[in-house]
Order: structure tokens, then C-alpha cells, then sequence
């Protein structure tokens, strides 16, 4: 009976999806999602106390989260003329982007890139379509990517700058080749901007379908959920229009114009995250049987020797150090590794794990 009732009352394209799982990572040395490792200083956490002690959480929050929103803009460079949007997270600008689409509409991202642009627009009912980045390089395959433009007009292009899973910025060239071809919206999913020396937001005037999204989670909030995407502001107006009032809930708001005001710590924490990433590739390289993938992100993608993957991610699991194993997706991650940067300490056991592993399957 209740097979027959989900069948009846659900769309298929959503019976035919699996959900998104997130590894329980309790207890482990946690390497496997891109969080910045490092909290605030107690001094700063007082003052942030303080900050947010009077909230008035018997209130509903401002709807526009117009501090928020503005403090945003002042920490982002983000030109003048444009306006932005705010999300629970950037999954949801995403879901909001997909759901203003109309029935049919196609939607185009590389492949491999982050999960939920597929995951969303298939959970629609939309047709979404990928384009194989270049083996070894991981680069745009342009011509292709051209030729899809051509040939389906899609509504919504997904480009993450640096990559997600592969770390790398794709060639300017590329991207401005696309933005010129495109007949729908190009989206410029920056998530991982502050470890990155390249951002397309000063472009934004240039191009009336280009929108640059955002989000705080790989700086060191991703507890709040909070992204943020900027474009045309006649375009934003329209996303407006289907997103649920109050989505920005009142402790975040203020959490994160408080944040936002300490741009100093953040970016030291970058610049040490940067930092320890240049050393945790240059130890990986040198372990026998893996490929380092050049990275603006924080973390790094490897490949291990064939059939490896899987073995090394459950025997550092085993040793309490979570990491992603990207090799069950297929294609060119087949026998690939990712690993976030976490504090030295903790990349310190990862390398120390991992060289054992691959000793021992050596021998």
C-alpha cells in the first residue's frame, strides 16, 4: 500500500534519484568536506557573544537582510550596479535558479563538477546535460561545450571556479568563449574564492548573463548555511519572486555581518590554509603510485594506482582519518582521492597514515 501511495503521489523523476548522503564523520579526523579547520579566538568569540546576546529571536528576521546584504557587498567588491541575492546555503540559490526555469528547459555543466547542479535540476524535471572535462587536465573541453550550447539552448550554465572535485580554475579564454555563446545565464559558482587569486565579479557589468555566486561556508562558516549570488539586477528581482520569506534566519544575519567585519583573521587563515596546502602536495608527491592535481582550492584531488582508491580511503577511515573517495563516480575520477587541507597537525597523521598504507600494499 505504501509503494503503491509514493508511486501515485511522487514524480518519477524524483523516485528515480538517490539522496544525497553525508558521510558520519564523528570521531574522525574530518578531511572530507572542504571546512575550514580553524575557529574563532576566545577574545573573538566574546565579542561576538556580546554582539548577538540582545537578538531578538521572538521576531521574525528581516526579510531582505538588508545589513547583511550590504555588508556583503562593501566585503566582496561587488560593483555597484549589481544586486544581490541571499540563500540558505548556495544549494539553495541553486534550487531557486532551477525552479524559475520553464517545463523542458535545459541546463549545462561540466563533468565532473559539484553534485547538486545535477541533483537539483534531474529532481525537476529539467534536462540536464554534461560535457567530459579533458583527461589529465581537467580543463573545459570548449569545443564540445560550444557544441552543446549550439545545439540545446540551455537555459542555465553551472561553471565552479576552481572546480569541484578537481580544484583547478578553468581557462579565462574559455569561460569568456561561453559567456559569449550562451543564450541563457551563465553561473560563476566561486565557492572557493578566498583560496583562489581569480574571481569573474569585476566582470559582472560586462556581461548582462553572467551571475557570480557565492558562499561563507569554505571561509569558516559553514555552520550558518549562508550563500549569496550577484548579477543583473533585473534578473535578481525575478529570483526574488520565488524565494521563501525569512530564508536568512535572524542569528545568521547577524553572525555573519559580524564575520564578515573581521576580514583580518579570515585571511590569515587563508593564507595559512594556502600555505599548508603548497606542503601537503609537495608530500603526496612524493609518495609512490599517486598523481597530484594542481589546486586554487582547499583541498586536493589524487589519483592512486589502479584499484587502490577505495582500498587506501577504508584503511585511513579504519585509522580514523576521513577523507572522499571520488572513485565510485566513475570516468575520469575513477581511483581518485580528495583531501581537504585541515591544520597541520592533522595533515601531519593524513601523511603519515597514507605512506604506511601504500607501503604496505607495496609489499
Amino acid at each position: 500500500m505504501t509503494n503503491k501511495l509514493i508511486n501515485t503521489v511522487f514524480r518519477k523523476e524524483v523516485l528515480d534519484l538517490s539522496a544525497y548522503k553525508v558521510a558520519e564523520s564523528k570521531g574522525f579526523i574530518k578531511l572530507d568536506a572542504m571546512e575550514n579547520p580553524y575557529s574563532w579566538p576566545d577574545d573573538i568569540k566574546d565579542e561576538w557573544l556580546s554582539f548577538i546576546k540582545d537578538c531578538p529571536i521572538n521576531r521574525y528576521p528581516d526579510p531582505e537582510a538588508r545589513n547583511l546584504a550590504e555588508t556583503i557587498k562593501q566585503t566582496n567588491q561587488i560593483p555597484q550596479q549589481s544586486e544581490i541575492l541571499l540563500g540558505n546555503g548556495s544549494d539553495e540559490i541553486i534550487q531557486l535558479l532551477l525552479m524559475a526555469l520553464p517545463a523542458g528547459s535545459h541546463v549545462l555543466a561540466p563533468s565532473p563538477s559539484f553534485v547538486m547542479y545535477k541533483q537539483v535540476a534531474l529532481s525537476l524535471g529539467l534536462n540536464y546535460q554534461s560535457t567530459p572535462l579533458l583527461a589529465n587536465t581537467f580543463e573545459l573541453d570548449i569545443s564540445a561545450t560550444l557544441s552543446a550550447i549550439e545545439k540545446t539552448k540551455p537555459a542555465v550554465i553551472f561553471l565552479a571556479y576552481p572546480n569541484n572535485p578537481t580544484a583547478n580554475l578553468f581557462r579565462l579564454k574559455d569561460i569568456e568563449a561561453i559567456l559569449d555563446a550562451s543564450p541563457g545565464l551563465v553561473i560563476i559558482d566561486e565557492a572557493y574564492a578566498p583560496f583562489a587569486d581569480a574571481s569573474f565579479m569585476e566582470k559582472l557589468p560586462k556581461y548582462n548573463n553572467l551571475l557570480v555566486m557565492r558562499t561563507v561556508s569554505k571561509l569558516g562558516l559553514a555552520g550558518l548555511r549562508l550563500g549569496y549570488i550577484a548579477g543583473n539586477s533585473d534578473i535578481i528581482e525575478q529570483l526574488n519572486k520565488i524565494r521563501l520569506p525569512y530564508n536568512i534566519n535572524s542569528l545568521t544575519q547577524l553572525t555573519a555581518e559580524f564575520a564578515l567585519n573581521k576580514q583580518n583573521l579570515f585571511k590569515q587563515q587563508t593564507q595559512q590554509i594556502c600555505k599548508d596546502r603548497s606542503i601537503l602536495m609537495e608530500q603526496l608527491s612524493q609518495l609512490t603510485g599517486l598523481t597530484i592535481y594542481p589546486s586554487s582550492a582547499n583541498f586536493i584531488l589524487f589519483k592512486t594506482a589502479k584499484d587502490q582508491a577505495s582500498q587506501i580511503f577504508d584503511a585511513l577511515k579504519k585509522q580514523g582519518i576521513l577523507i572522499k573517495n571520488m572513485s565510485p563516480q566513475g570516468g575520469l575520477l575513477t581511483d581518485c582521492l580528495r583531501v581537504t587541507i585541515g591544520k597541520p597537525e592533522e595533515n601531519n597523521l593524513f601523511i603519515e597514515a597514507i605512506s604506511q598504507i601504500i607501503n604496505s600494499i607495496k609489499q
